[in-house]
């Protein structure tokens, strides 16, 4: 029990630390950036029905999804063309309808095809592809992370979780990543820009805020393997020609 409760508080020491690092590079200038997550529902029988595990999962998610909105946001920052391939609208009402509208989009796209998980990041690379290639790439990321969490963003006692899946996303994360910085089109262009390094700017945000992404997965995973005490099977692979790990 002791053992668990000391993994408890490291979860939250790094997504404390992961949100006083992200604080100090706001998207906007209004922009409220809180230092600790905080879940909405604070009414005790939500509490009563959540073991520590389950709020756990709950903030590893609600993170997480922030930070791929934080992502999609940067991303059609530096890649304008692409938002103008979905809508007329602004960078924040698409992300907010990506995001917020789950309940009536289902996450099923048409300027991606309807494409979901692996499919919609293989679609973001593919040539041929006219499409919204920021969409295609964070809605796979979302629907397969929603997916290694069974679908859900919100976790009870009767939820269980497996953490196999939970280290197999954290992995996907690393290939997608690997994907989006490396694949380039016939004329040797990155398909996405995402870091720019040069003599006058250096801006790693991208790969900063999707190295917390990786973490904070990684560190459920493991929390939820030794809870459970079940045996995570480790993979090592070279990203250049890695496969996407069940999930």
């Amino acid at each position: 029990m002791q053992k668990h409760t000391l993994t408890l508080a490291l979860f939250f020491v790094i997504l404390l630390l992961s949100a006083c690092a992200s604080h100090n590079q706001p998207l906007q200038p209004s922009a409220a950036h809180k230092t600790v997550p905080e879940k909405e529902d604070r009414t005790t029988f939500n509490q009563l029905v959540k073991a520590d595990f389950d709020r756990m999962a709950d903030v590893e998610i609600k993170e997480n999804m922030e930070s791929l909105r934080t992502l999609m946001l940067k991303l059609y920052k530096r890649n304008p063309r692409e938002l103008q391939k979905s809508t007329s609208d602004d960078a924040e009402k698409m992300a907010k309808w990506v995001f917020e509208g789950g309940a009536q989009h289902r996450y099923q796209f048409e300027e991606i095809q309807q494409k979901q998980d692996t499919e919609a990041i293989f679609l973001a690379f593919k040539p041929e592809f006219e499409g919204d290639r920021v969409l295609a790439f964070i809605v796979g990321l979302q629907t397969m992370l929603l997916k290694a969490h069974n679908d859900k963003t919100d976790f009870y006692f009767t939820d269980s979780l497996d953490p196999q899946r939970i280290y197999n996303m954290a992995r996907n994360i690393e290939i997608a990543v690997w994907k989006l910085s490396n694949a380039r089109d016939q004329n040797g262009a990155l398909y996405l820009l995402t870091n720019e390094v040069n003599e006058k700017d250096k801006n790693l945000s991208f790969e900063r805020e999707f190295g917390k992404m990786i973490g904070r997965t990684d560190l459920y995973a493991v929390a939820l393997a030794e809870k459970s005490q079940r045996l995570i099977s480790r993979v090592v692979q070279n990203l250049a020609t890695a496969l996407f790990l069940p999930f």
